[in-house]
């Protein structure tokens, strides 16, 4: 999960302020990248052409900093801009970029911004390939650029907030590229994993990582495919186990007729001597169930030979494999689904002498060969000397110090894995068919789906029934290693034979994904769109504010807006389609959880949220809000409300179609959706009737008319606007992923306003005598669109009382409006607080609503202050009598409701009279009757 940590006072010169990882498209771009912020203090005052000696001494430390094209786009463009004067925060973009280029993890993308409003301080933003290697690099960055500064103005604060890595001494560009290296070998991928991976994303296909090892998942929900090394989802557990039984496999081969050495497991030395006598000729001594050669003894004639052997192969495994020694070169032959795709001939670890450097020299000389590496870290593993190294040498009379002469090939090992620090020459080209279709029926015997054959011939080119040799083993989850980048001839890209078995004829492993944001009717908007999908019979992952959903079960009760819930519903194998309401959180902290979606929508845009996190007018929060349109695939559909300006500007940058929907159809209609409906464009629009309206949709030329408004039970017989608003957004979006109207229809015919279907939304109880209205109000422009509602509900009941609360990160001015519009919405207002505060001193959200009603022209003794949220409510319930509405804007959803329904009458304390009206301009006070006209000043828009 990306954290932004923030840290007040700066302390130094350079002050990191905060960090963030974006993992997916955000409102800088749309690669994962990471960004740091930070204050640069005195330094802002010094651009880089008037910092002395700087320019050179970085290109110095960074020769490669040379070739960067910056923003002139053409190489040498970073040094013009030194030249010319940029600032740190730019340099440092840089420098992070060329850490990770020099580190071979193939970054090249960044960016700087100032951030509006404060000066002197940017965000710094660049591509990462593993997320702790950015945060390592960004950190490294800032030690070398501020090393190379003047004394006066260094100084450096909140390096913490990047990593916790040891700190490196003494600190060198080259010291800092080696520890990336060591920590991208920590927590990167493998070779296989990584070539395998490489290959999905070039084909389109999702790509997630499941733990910190090789666990990928590649594809979402029901069409997912996961993998471990060359180990899928779909390997035999009982082939996997079958190849780890040596002598199993072997007699299993033997039945098929395929060509095996003879042989057979002992328990003791005494034994495995005694086999070999019996098999006549040289033998091999392994492990019954040991792998990457460790403990594989071969060509052995001699009974001490043998004993040795043996017991080299029993501290691997109690049971030893004794069979015959097959003579010729080792091969290993790779199969995947079927097919032979890759051949590779492995010669064991040696060094050819020169006549002047010693074994152990030339051995040293090998290992700095830049591809070799610890493990399987990188393509060739180096030689590791160790007591078999020297018994081996010590066998052909050798030892470290001795000289071989020039030409002479000295054998450090018998076999020839890689893993023991052996080469591969790729012979793919070479093998004979009758070889091939041996090492084809070898892996369908086991039936593993990826076998790694081992293979012993004289010659590949000839049919080993012909010369002799065969199968010596068969290898699940085979190393692509040699055969990605063998020592000699071509590469060979067997990763496509993997994806291609788990995702045939072009599939690309993906779920349609619906996204919604905006400020108000994510929720509902997102909860028809998923019983929408239902309709289809499709499996659908939902997420909203309320929990993570799988079709309608409830798997994760949580404020489930962000990245991290959406990650969830794509790793469930049961959903074959996802709705993801997107809240502005999310998308500042860490981006979207996809690369991109089939239908985007962005509902409306108002006041909400801003002075946070520098979003601060209604026109930023449209910059982040249009993440998700600006992310839609080119053959998706961007879904815009037509009538809110901010939303339909987005029309210009959206990715797919764009479709509109509006509820100004007829003559009202915007001159631009008409234009867009006339060629051809979908559209979703309300035209004036009775009951809410009709709901018409524009396609293709054609007008074809939905439903009327009124017959969806959630707008309360059309009067609710807000779900009539709701509704169309809802069928856009499925229409625009295909959905049929008819499938619509019969859907929003069945949405209702219950608590069970839409939690917190509009959920009406009458079971207390008076009517309950639970709705989730919780900023002004929610509050004036549930108002709109209650003014024309306004003759239905005797009085209104309304529960009002607004979370404590917003602004004064939006709770005092929310004090405002409850003045002219309820008359009896019972303010409470939001039960975190979110930073404001307790008691400061309820004066400063209050304050707004006041201003309204609301009665001081109208205004009732309860903080408690179930207490609030419960005030409110107690006031009411027959005839009355009340309305609860709760924060926990769940427990409001739950506390809704035990309200009991007899807890209305008796003592307490019927509250009093006062109308506005009234001269007393008085008790209405059933308001015949509400007045004008009373339902004005705050």
């Amino acid at each position: 999960m990306s954290v932004a940590f923030e840290v007040s006072q700066p302390a130094g010169p350079i002050h990191v302020l905060e960090r963030a990882v974006y993992r997916g498209p955000h409102v800088y771009g749309p690669i994962p990248m990471v960004r740091i912020r930070v204050d640069l203090g005195a330094l802002e005052a010094w651009p880089s052409n008037t910092l002395e000696g700087f320019n050179a001494a970085l290109l110095g430390a960074l020769p490669g900093l040379a070739g960067h094209a910056c923003s002139l786009r053409r190489a040498g463009g970073f040094v013009e801009r030194l030249n010319q004067g940029t600032w740190f925060g730019h340099v440092v973009e840089h420098v992070a970029i060329e850490l990770q280029a020099r580190a071979g993890l193939g970054v090249s993308k960044g960016k700087t911004r100032s951030v509006k409003g404060r000066a002197g301080v940017y965000d710094i933003l660049f591509e990462y390939a593993e997320e702790e290697v950015g945060l390592l690099a960004g950190r490294f960055a800032l030690q070398l650029a501020h090393g190379l500064l003047p004394a006066k103005l260094r100084g450096l604060v909140g390096l913490e907030l990047l990593s916790r890595e040891p700190a490196l001494e003494p600190f060198t560009a080259d010291a800092a590229v080696e520890r990336l290296r060591r920590l991208e070998r920590r927590r990167g991928l493998g070779p296989t994993t990584g070539s395998i991976v490489a290959e999905a994303k070039r084909r389109g296909i999702p790509v997630m990582r499941l733990d910190e090892q090789s666990l990928v998942q590649l594809g979402w929900g029901r069409h997912q495919q996961r993998i471990r090394a060359s180990i899928t989802g779909r390997t035999s557990f009982v082939g996997v186990d079958t190849a780890s039984n040596k002598d199993l496999t072997k007699t299993l081969l033997a039945q098929s007729g395929i060509p095996v050495p003879r042989g057979a497991v002992v328990r003791s030395a005494d034994e495995a001597i005694k086999e070999a006598r019996r098999l006549v000729g040289p033998v091999v001594v392994k492990p019954l169930d040991g792998n990457h050669g460790r403990g594989v003894t071969t060509n052995l004639v001699d009974d001490e030979g043998i004993r040795r052997a043996f017991v080299v192969a029993a501290a691997i495994s109690p049971r030893v494999v004794v069979e015959q020694h097959f003579d010729g070169n080792d091969h290993r032959l790779l199969v995947v689904n079927g097919e032979l795709v890759a051949v590779a001939e492995r010669v064991p670890a040696h060094v050819m002498g020169d006549g002047k450097r010693t074994i152990a020299e030339l051995i040293d000389e090998v290992n700095r060969d830049p591809r070799r590496g610890d493990g399987h870290e990188k393509m060739l593993t180096r030689i590791k000397v160790d007591a078999l190294v020297k018994s081996l040498l010590a066998a052909h009379g050798l030892s470290l110090d001795d000289v071989p002469a020039a030409g002479q090939r000295v054998l450090l090992r018998n076999t020839a894995n890689l893993s023991t620090g052996g080469t591969a020459v790729d012979r793919t080209d070479d093998i004979h068919p009758d070889n091939a279709c041996i090492a084809v029926r070898a892996a369908m015997t086991l039936g593993l789906d990826i076998a790694g054959i081992d293979f012993m011939c004289p010659d590949i080119s000839k049919s080993c029934r012909e010369i002799g040799g065969g199968v010596v083993e068969v290898n699940a989850a085979p190393g692509f290693r040699m055969h990605l980048e063998p020592s000699e001839g071509r590469s060979r890209p067997v990763a496509p034979a993997v994806v291609r078995m788990l995702f045939p004829s072009g599939e690309t492993g993906r779920i349609p994904i619906f996204a919604v944001t905006g400020t108000n009717g994510k929720s509902t908007t997102a909860r028809m769109l998923a019983h929408i999908l239902r309709q289809e019979g499709r499996s659908v992952g939902l997420t909203t504010t309320s929990g993570v959903y799988v079709n309608s079960e409830l798997v994760m009760k949580a404020d489930a807006s962000g990245p991290r819930s959406a990650r969830m519903v794509l790793r469930d194998p049961m959903v074959e389609a996802a709705v993801f309401e997107v809240a502005r959180g999310g998308l500042l902290r860490e981006g979207l959880a996809f690369d991109s979606c089939d239908v985007g929508a962005v509902t409306n845009i108002a006041p909400d949220h801003l002075g946070v996190k520098g979003v601060d007018t209604v026109q930023d929060l449209a910059w982040v809000k249009s993440v998700v349109v600006e992310n839609v695939a080119p053959s998706g559909v961007s879904v815009l409300n037509a009538d809110d300006v901010l939303v339909a500007r987005m029309r210009r940058r959206a990715g797919g179609s764009p479709a509109f929907f509006s509820l100004r159809g007829g003559e009202t209609m915007p001159a631009f959706l008409r234009e867009h409906i006339e060629r051809g464009g979908l559209a979703v629009v309300r035209e004036a009737s009775g009951a809410g309206g009709e709901i018409v949709v524009h396609q293709d030329g054609r007008r074809r008319p939905l439903m009327r408004a009124g017959e969806i039970p959630a707008t309360l017989g059309g009067l609710a606007e807000f779900n009539v608003q709701n509704a169309l957004a809802a069928a856009g979006m499925a229409i625009g992923g295909g959905a049929s109207l008819q499938t619509v229809r019969l859907a929003l015919a069945t949405f209702g306003a219950s608590y069970e279907q839409n939690p917190g939304r509009l959920n009406i109880f009458d079971g207390h005598g008076f009517r309950v209205i639970m709705d989730y109000a919780h900023n002004p422009a929610g509050l004036v669109a549930l108002r709109d509602l209650l003014v024309k509900l306004r003759p239905t009941y005797r009085r209104q009382i309304g529960m009002v609360c607004v979370p404590g990160d917003r602004r004064d001015e939006d709770l005092r409006a929310m004090g405002e519009i409850a003045a002219h919405t309820f008359d009896e207002i019972v303010l409470r607080e939001d039960p975190g505060r979110r930073g404001r001193a307790e008691g400061e959200i309820i004066a400063l609503m209050a304050e707004g009603a006041q201003r309204a022209g609301a009665p001081a003794h109208r205004i009732h202050r309860v903080p408690d949220e179930l207490a609030a409510a419960e005030a409110c319930m107690s006031m009411a009598r027959p005839g009355d509405l009340v309305v609860l804007t709760p924060t926990e959803v769940d427990e409001m409701w739950r506390h809704v329904l035990a309200f009991s009458a007899t807890n209305r304390p008796e003592e307490i009279p019927p509250p009093e009206i006062l109308r506005p301009g009234a001269s007393k006070p008085e008790i209405p009757a059933i308001y015949a006209e509400t007045p004008a000043s009373w339902v004005r828009h705050a």
